[in-house]
C-alpha cells in the first residue's frame, strides 16, 4: 500500500487524564511524549520512559508469542485493540501473514462460538428486533450525536457465520469488527470512520437459546415480512444519515444475501463479500489463468466467454462466483445475458441443476428461482441424476470450480476427462475451505495433468514440486482479502453512489494484471517455456494490491458518473488515494477544549 506523502497534521483533543488513556482511538500508552504528558495531565499516570511505536510493537509481540493457543492469541489481540488502536494495527500489519488467521478466519470462528462466555466489552452497535421503535434514536446516539463521520458500515444478522452457521449475536464484536479491521489493515480505511452493526433478529441455534449466559435476544429467528421491514428500516437510516458510506453485508444466509444485494444496489453503495468478493477474486484469478492458457493453446479462446464452466456448489459462494463471471462477460465481451448464462453448468448435492418443470430444479431439491438463468433446460436431454464425471465428459469444460465442501470431489477421472476432452491447459479451482474440505489437492491435479493444469485454491497450500521441469509451482490462494478491501476503499474514496458491476470487473482486472504469472509472462520471450508463478499475488502483498484495486475502482466510479465527490477527476485519484489511506502511526496531540472527544 502506498502511504500518504504529506505530514500527518496534529490532532486537537479535548480528552485529558484517565479519559484519554481509556480511549483506544487516541491512547498512546507509553508512547505519549513529555510535552503531551504534561499538557494532558498524564505525567504521574505513566512510567518515566517514552517508548517508540516500534518498541511497543516488539513488547506486544513478545507477549503475544508467549501464548501458544490461537484462541488465547485472539483474546490477547482483542484486548490490545480495546486499549490502543494504533499499536494493534501496527502490530498486525507488521506480522500480517501470521496474525490475520488469528484475528479472522479460522480462529475467529472459535471465538464467535464462545462469544457469550468470553464477553467483556462491546465494540459495535447492537440493534435488536424488539427495540425497533427506538432504532433511529439508538443509531443517532452512537453516530451523529457523537459527531462521527462514517465511511464504512459492516452489518450482519449472524445467520451464516464462517461455516459454523447461526451464531446469534456471537458475531457482532467478532466477525463484523474483524471484517472492519481487514478493511483498515489491507484497504487503508480509517477505523474511526467504520461502524460494525449486529442486527439481532433472534437465533435458531438451540444451544444458544438454552445457554443461560447467552447475551442476545432469546427468541427464534424472525422471518418473512417482519424481518424485511426491520432490515429495511436499518438500511434507510444508513442511507439517510450517511448517504455516501459503503454498506457491507456480512454472513447473511444465502436466501437473504442475494435478495438484499439486488434490492438495494441501486439505492446505496452496498457490497456482499460472500457473493461479490468471492466472485471478484475468482474472476481475477480466471483472467490471469486465461491469459496464461491462451499463450500456449492452439485453440485461442482467450476471453471469459470463450470458456465453458462447471461450478460445483450452488450455494451463496457458487452462485456469487457464477453471477460475477456472467456479469463480467456482459461488461467485457458484450454478449447477451442468455448467451453468457449458457456458458455455465451448476452441480449441487444431487448432480447437475436442470429444470424438471413446475418451477423446480433437479440437483438442488428446491425451487429454481434463486438460481436465476443458470438452471439448464430440460430440452437439452438431461434425465435422472447427472454426476460430475458424466457432465465433464459431455460438456468438455475448460474451467472447473469447486465451492461445495465435498472433499475429493474432483477425482483423477474427472480431471483427466477435462484433458481428454481437448482442454490443453485445464483451469481447476478447488476453492472450498478449510483445506481438509478441498475438492482436490493441487499436487494431485498437477500430477494428473502432467503439470499442465492452472490451479488456485481457497486455502493456502505449499508450492508443488514437479518432476516435469524440476521446479516448484506456486499455488495461488484465491483469498477474498486480495480484493474486497480495495473494492471498499475505492468506493469510499469516490463516495460512490452505488457499487456497479463494471467497478467490480475493473477491480478484478487490476488484480489480474498484478498476477506474478502474468507479470513474468510479459517479461519473458513469447516462445520461452517458463515455470509459471502463482496466478494471484501472495497474501503478504495484499495491502499493495488492494491499493491498486481501490484506485481502479474509484477511477471507474468517476467514469460512470457514480462518484459523489465534486470535481474529482480520474487523473487526481491516485494522489487522493495516498492521502486517504489510514496508516497506524501516532499523530501529535494538542489540547483544545473544543477538540475531539
Amino acid at each position: 500500500m502506498e502511504a500518504r506523502k504529506h505530514t500527518i497534521s496534529p490532532l486537537q483533543l479535548a480528552l485529558r487524564g484517565e479519559s484519554l488513556l481509556s480511549n483506544p482511538r487516541f491512547n498512546k500508552g507509553t508512547g505519549f511524549t513529555r510535552r503531551e504528558r504534561g499538557e494532558f495531565g498524564l505525567a504521574a499516570r505513566l512510567p518515566h520512559r517514552v517508548n517508540t511505536l516500534d518498541e511497543q510493537i516488539q513488547r506486544a509481540y513478545e507477549q503475544l508469542s508467549s501464548r501458544r493457543d490461537p484462541l488465547r492469541k485472539n483474546t490477547f489481540l482483542q484486548s490490545l485493540k480495546d486499549q490502543n488502536w494504533v499499536l494493534y494495527y501496527a502490530l498486525v500489519a507488521k506480522h500480517l501473514r501470521e496474525l490475520v488467521p488469528i484475528i479472522y478466519t479460522p480462529t475467529q470462528a472459535d471465538a464467535i462460538a464462545q462469544y457469550s462466555h468470553l464477553f467483556r466489552r462491546s465494540e459495535g452497535l447492537y440493534l435488536t428486533f424488539t427495540d425497533q421503535h427506538s432504532m433511529e434514536e439508538e443509531f443517532l446516539e452512537q453516530t451523529i450525536r457523537q459527531r462521527r463521520e462514517i465511511d464504512l458500515v459492516v452489518c450482519t444478522d449472524a445467520e451464516a457465520i464462517l461455516g459454523i452457521g447461526d451464531q446469534g449475536v456471537g458475531v457482532s464484536d467478532r466477525i463484523s469488527t474483524a471484517k472492519s479491521a481487514m478493511y483498515t489493515l489491507i484497504g487503508g480505511v480509517d477505523p474511526s470512520r467504520s461502524l460494525s452493526v449486529m442486527l439481532d433478529v433472534g437465533t435458531d441455534n438451540e444451544k444458544l437459546l438454552n445457554d443461560e449466559l447467552y447475551v442476545g435476544w432469546k427468541h427464534s429467528r424472525v422471518r418473512g415480512e417482519e424481518y424485511n421491514k426491520f432490515i429495511d428500516k436499518f438500511i434507510q437510516l444508513v442511507h439517510k444519515y450517511y448517504p455516501h458510506s459503503l454498506l457491507h453485508f456480512e454472513d447473511f444466509a444465502s436466501k437473504n444475501a442475494y435478495r438484499h444485494l439486488m434490492q438495494y444496489k441501486k439505492q446505496h453503495a452496498v457490497f456482499n463479500d460472500d457473493i461479490q468478493g468471492t466472485g471478484a477474486v475468482t474472476l481475477a484469478c480466471l483472467m490471469a489463468a486465461i491469459g496464461i492458457a491462451n499463450k500456449h493453446a492452439h485453440d485461442k479462446t482467450g476471453s471469459l466467454s470463450g470458456q465453458r464452466f462447471i461450478v460445483m456448489g450452488a450455494g451463496a459462494a457458487g452462485l456469487g462466483i457464477t453471477t460475477q463471471l456472467r456479469d463480467a462477460m456482459l461488461a467485457a465481451d458484450k454478449i447477451s445475458r442468455e448467451e453468457a448464462n449458457n456458458k455455465f453448468w451448476l452441480v449441487d448435492r444431487e448432480g447437475l441443476v436442470y429444470d424438471i418443470g413446475n418451477g423446480l430444479a433437479k440437483g438442488v431439491g428446491e425451487a429454481k428461482g434463486r438460481l436465476e438463468g443458470f438452471v439448464r433446460s430440460a430440452d437439452e436431454g438431461w434425465t435422472g441424476e447427472v454426476g460430475l464425471l458424466d457432465l465433464v465428459r459431455k460438456v468438455k469444460p475448460t474451467v472447473l470450480i469447486g465451492c461445495s465442501t465435498a472433499a475429493g470431489a474432483f477425482t483423477e477421472e474427472v480431471v483427466r476427462a477435462m484433458v481428454d476432452g481437448g482442454c490443453e491447459r485445464p483451469i481447476v479451482l478447488p476453492l472450498s475451505n478449510p483445506a481438509r474440505l478441498v475438492e482436490a489437492k493441487p499436487e494431485d491435479v498437477l500430477r494428473w495433468t502432467g503439470g499442465k493444469a492452472l490451479v488456485a485454491t481457497g486455502s493456502p497450500f505449499e508450492p508443488v514440486k514437479m518432476n516435469v521441469d524440476g521446479q516448484a509451482k506456486e499455488i495461488a490462494e484465491c483469498n477474498n482479502a486480495l480484493i474486497y478491501p480495495g473494492l471498499g476503499f475505492g468506493a469510499v474514496l469516490a463516495k460512490a453512489k452505488e457499487v456497479t458491476d463494471k467497478m467490480i470487473v475493473v477491480g478484478a482486472q487490476r488484480l489480474a494484471e498484478l498476477s506474478p504469472a502474468i507479470r513474468k509472462q510479459k517479461a519473458t520471450s513469447p516462445d520461452a517455456h517458463i515455470a509459471e508463478e502463482a496466478l494471484l499475488p501472495d497474501f503478504g502483498e495484499a495491502p499493495r494490491v488492494n491499493f491498486e484495486v481501490g484506485v481502479a475502482v474509484a477511477e471507474q466510479a468517476i467514469r460512470e458518473g457514480k462518484s459523489g465527490v465534486e470535481n474529482m477527476r480520474v487523473e487526481d485519484v491516485r494522489e487522493r488515494a495516498k492521502e486517504k489511506v489510514w496508516v497506524p502511526v501516532y499523530p501529535e496531540y494538542v489540547y483544545d477544549p473544543e477538540g475531539l472527544q
